[in-house]
């Protein structure tokens, strides 16, 4: 049975390609081979294909008279180089060398010290052709001869080196830690903790290099490499040389979760023991350490630097509002321990300091209802945000404006000094009792803030102020985001998170205890300013029989170290063959 080429319905999509041609050239050579083949009027053929008669008979002449014209219809296939001149300069040459156990990258360099250019990929398929197979892995003494990295000795307490010399360091402002570190007694809280140490490298020295890297803020451990011949760092650490990557990346492999919070607690009680002061007020807050990998299983949680969920690593962090220093961390938290964490840092604030915090302050999403009852029972003050609904927000702009009073805040430097308040008693469920709400608005955002506390007694100026300044975690985080590196981790586990937090938290804590002896300007200042206009400075150690005599390079900034009293007197270190360190300025 024939096909009736003009009922569209029986068409496939395969006739209407050639029924109906979409491209002009196509069109052409269908209206052209439907005239002169089929056999078709020109009148109809023009109608057909969408010419006018007097366009479809210029075409039909150009196809009578124009050689181009039909031959533009159909090209000729143009066949890619049969040859690869690149390959076939060289071929005799690679082949030789493979002969001799070069790899393509030796055969590359050779070939491009005689002047002939070719890429890995090129000599890759050049070897395949001749029959080569890949080569296999080399020793050392196989491969030839080239210029490589100079190689550091391996780190070994029992080769430490005390003779009398004298050589320069990248790291001269290390040595105003020794000073500051002297009531220290890290023996004594490494003690306490059952940390890994071999013979060669002893749990100490494993710490003190670690150490190191945060107060210098080396981004990440294989940073370490740019040190390896540095002696100053390799001294402060009481090491031959600064332990390699490979040591410091695997180290924290072997702390387990148990330990990281013995060495916290440990650390805790030795750094209030020796001064650092301890607040009425903490700040506590969540940080996700954002995972750029697929592998681990991790949960998802909120990034704030990125605005979206994604994978990660959930820290919990309190910082001392008082004292403005990090206090205590947790990492590898999952969702269903979150709101539980702040219970679990009472608990260790108690059992390492025998009481209570005063006050807690934190957002909204920290904890449950349930939570704030239990710091309730316990007699802890806190203060927290509510989160704002629909619902929520009518009731309180349905207030009348008598229910609302204004606020003076005392701050000279806000902008928008005089709120409007709305005090009331609440109940929520999940709480046993009354809440106190404060609605606040006029404070520059369109939403009114709503507070919860517990604190009956405290005055709305007062506890809009405080909630304020609970913004401060963010410096703090800011803080060991940018200088000590937070979220720049060596990896995904969470115990090793967990360790390198508890590292970071020591290192805080040395650089809030050097702010205080320095003093003035710097008495509030961050560490990563204390660290560029003090400490980042070259130095000159002399080691004698009995002396390490440490000369800081000139500073515009060192008369604040002289002024601190860091250098006045010399300072014993056990480590380092109980040799006495001086510290003095060009």
């Amino acid at each position: 049975m024939a096909t009736n080429h003009r009922n569209q319905i029986t068409h496939s999509a395969e006739a209407r390609f050639f029924l109906r041609p979409e491209k002009p050239l196509h069109r052409q050579y269908e209206a052209l081979r439907a005239f002169f083949l089929e056999g078709g009027s020109s009148h109809e053929v023009a109608r057909r294909f969408g010419y006018s008669p007097g366009a479809f008979r210029v075409l039909c002449h150009q196809f009578r008279h124009d050689r181009e014209k039909r031959d533009s219809f159909f090209q000729d296939v143009r066949h890619g180089p049969q040859s690869a001149p690149s390959r076939d300069r060289v071929r005799t040459l690679a082949v030789a060398m493979r002969k001799k156990n070069l790899s393509v990258y030796d055969i590359q360099h050779e070939l491009a010290a005689a002047g002939h250019k070719i890429s890995i990929n090129a000599l890759s398929v050049l070897m395949r052709e001749e029959g080569f197979a890949r080569l296999p892995r080399r020793r050392d003494d196989e491969r030839p001869a080239t210029v490589k990295p100079e190689a550091a000795a391996v780190a070994n307490v029992k080769v430490l080196d005390l003779s009398p010399r004298s050589f320069r360091t990248r790291v001269g402002g290390l040595f105003l830690f020794v000073p500051l570190m002297r009531e220290i007694n890290l023996t004594r809280v490494l003690s306490q903790v059952d940390l890994p140490g071999s013979g060669m490298i002893p749990a100490e020295q494993a710490i003190r290099s670690l150490l190191a890297l945060k107060l210098i803020s080396k981004e990440r451990k294989s940073h370490v490499m740019d040190l390896v011949f540095d002696e100053g760092i390799a001294l402060f650490a009481g090491l031959n040389v600064v332990p390699k990557r490979s040591y410091l990346a695997a180290y924290s492999s072997r702390v387990a979760h148990e330990t990281n919070l013995e060495l916290m607690g440990a650390w805790f009680e030795e750094v209030q023991r020796t001064g650092l002061k301890r607040g009425s007020s903490i700040d506590l807050d969540f940080h996700t350490v954002p995972a750029n990998t697929g592998e681990e299983p991790l949960e998802k949680h909120y990034v704030s630097s990125r605005s979206r969920s994604q994978k990660g690593i959930l820290v919990f962090l309190a910082r001392d509002a008082t004292e403005r220093v990090l206090c205590y961390s947790n990492a590898g938290l999952t969702k269903s321990e979150q709101a539980g964490e702040i219970l679990r840092f009472v608990d260790f604030w108690k059992a390492h300091t025998g009481g209570l915090p005063q006050e807690l302050v934190f957002d909204s999403q920290l904890t449950t209802y349930s939570h704030l009852n239990e710091l309730n029972r316990r007699g802890i003050l806190f203060m927290t945000l509510r989160r704002r609904s629909r619902r929520m927000l009518g009731e309180i702009w349905s207030r009348p404006a008598s229910a609302w009073r204004r606020i003076t805040l005392q701050s000279l430097t806000r902008t928008f000094r005089t709120p409007r308040v709305l005090d009331e008693r609440i109940r929520l469920r999940g709480y046993e009792g009354d809440l106190r709400q404060v609605t606040v608005t006029d404070l520059g955002h369109e939403d009114p803030t709503i507070l919860l506390t517990n604190n009956l007694g405290i005055k709305c100026a007062s506890l809009v102020t405080r909630y304020a300044q609970r913004m401060l975690i963010e410096n703090g985080i800011s803080d060991a985001i940018q200088f000590f590196h937070l979220d720049a981790l060596s990896s995904m586990v969470g115990m090793k998170v967990d360790f390198d937090l508890q590292i970071t938290l020591m290192a805080a804590s040395l650089y809030r205890l050097m702010a205080g002896k320095i003093g003035r300007e710097y008495e509030r200042a961050q560490a990563k300013k204390i660290f560029r206009n003090l400490l980042d400075v070259t130095a000159t150690v002399v080691v004698t029989d009995d002396q390490v005599i440490a000369t800081l390079d000139k500073r515009a900034h060192n008369p604040y170290l002289v002024a601190s009293g860091l250098a006045e007197t010399p300072t014993p270190m056990p480590w380092f063959g109980n040799k006495n360190l001086l510290i003095r300025f060009a």
